[in-house]
């Protein structure tokens, strides 16, 4: 949510950043958030000279009472009477134009980045940087699923029939290795500073239409029915909810978190050949990282935030990228972000695996996240980045370290999370 002084002073800037993410028909927004503001301010000034009239009407009472002047007091009781009428309906219409004028500013997105390219979706965004060098073997590379079952790694036809499409069972040393690239990325994330976290995988309303846009609300959320609960799509939501409605004392800032969570999505929409298998599922585990600053610091965490997950990925020996996101690909929430993609050696091109964002303080202003220094208090920024989310890590890992033989090379980083074991080996 962007700050309504922005609104007040510079409209035409609103307007234009409306225009760069290709949302147009949210132009009319920006006049009824001016109208609504202008009516909320003039109702708020009126209560208030409503409220100092009933002070001094309250004294005049008094001095007319000793005076024993009641027929006057009685008159002016009389007006205060009415003010205190007029008061109720003005702060009710108040509460009314506020609450509007919130829900509006929330469908309003947020200021984008100077850097941000312009374009319509992610067809548009742009190559930044490349890391390690792209290998593709001199023999075939079967779909993910087919190496998977001869790993005996997999049962997709069972979590049918058990929870129906976009769920599986992990089996063995291919479980074995999902858990592993967790742990692995959860001590990466420790060595660098963070502090780790297992947070609640359901959370309330307020949280949920604090953390994301109402579109995307509508697109990933499972609601708990009968319960004002929502599973989590990521554990960034409910990690950033932890701080709601509380001010952090600046010599606590940053505030650096990394996170482990399954994660639960809806995952609307139509599905290509290769959102099949594993690729797009309702459930599967992450490790994120949270970063709460200053509004100063939050550009160069951004680009530290990034730099983790590619030097993670390049420890495992998987080439990767990253791709500047453009305006049209922004969620709402979003000032700038990057995605990282993995190199897929069978489809001979990069898909993604990782995204990371810095939300300035449009995040923290929904949720009331401030911090206190020695110049008072202000919105905080906070940032989210994927460390590591298997399944989709998963098929980069596999197709990256797949053998002739259809066996597995385990990289130097996780065999001690592997027990010792160097490769996972074809069971039929």
């Amino acid at each position: 949510m962007i700050d309504i002084a922005l609104l007040r002073s510079d409209p035409d800037s609103v307007r234009e950043n409306l225009r760069k993410k290709f949302q147009e028909k949210k132009l009319p927004l920006v006049d009824e958030a001016l109208a609504l503001d202008a009516q909320k301010r003039a109702l708020q000034n009126e209560g208030d000279a409503l409220r100092a009239a009933r002070n001094t009407l309250s004294k005049q009472i008094g001095l007319l009472m000793r005076e024993k002047k009641t027929a006057e007091a009685e008159e002016i009781k009389a007006q205060v009477n009415a003010n205190a009428a007029r008061l109720g309906e003005v702060e009710k219409e108040e509460a009314a134009a506020s609450e509007k004028l919130k829900e509006i500013m929330m469908r309003i997105p947020n200021i984008i980045s100077p850097e941000t390219p312009i374009g319509k979706d992610d067809s548009e965004n742009v190559e930044r940087e490349r890391f390690l060098e792209p290998v593709t073997p001199d023999f075939e590379i079967p779909y993910h699923v087919d190496i998977l079952e001869k790993l005996d790694g997999i049962d997709i036809d069972s979590a049918r029939s058990t929870s129906g499409q976009g769920f599986y069972y992990l089996t063995g040393d291919v479980a074995r290795l999902h858990s592993a690239i967790l742990t692995y990325a959860r001590d990466f994330m420790i060595g660098k500073g963070f502090t780790y976290c297992i947070p609640p995988f359901m959370i309330r309303s307020s949280v949920v239409t604090g953390v994301m846009s109402f579109e995307e609300m509508d697109g990933m959320m499972y609601k708990i029915e009968g319960e004002d609960l929502y599973l989590i799509g990521t554990s960034e939501h409910s990690m950033i909810g932890r701080f709601m409605n509380t001010t952090i004392d600046e010599s606590k800032l940053p505030l650096t978190l990394t996170s482990y969570s399954p994660c639960f999505r809806k995952e609307k929409g139509a599905h290509g050949i290769e959102e099949r298998g594993i690729y797009r599922i309702h459930q599967f585990e992450k490790q994120e990282m949270i970063v709460i600053c200053k509004p100063e610091d939050s550009c160069a965490w951004y680009e530290k935030m990034w730099n983790y997950t590619v030097e993670l990925f390049v420890s495992m020996k998987i080439p990767v990228r990253t791709l500047e996101c453009c305006s049209g690909d922004l969620a709402d929430l979003k000032y700038r972000s990057v995605d990282v993609e993995a190199w897929s050696p069978r489809q001979q091109k990069y898909f993604e695996v990782g995204s990371c964002s810095n939300l300035t303080d449009a995040q923290a202003r929904r949720l009331g996240i401030r911090y206190k220094g020695a110049n008072g208090s202000a919105y905080a920024h906070t940032l989210n980045n994927t460390v590591v989310a298997p399944p989709r890590m998963l098929i980069a890992f596999l197709e990256n370290h797949l053998r002739a033989d259809g066996s597995v090379e385990i990289p130097e980083v996780l065999q001690p999370y592997m027990g010792g074991l160097k490769e996972i080996s074809v069971k039929h």
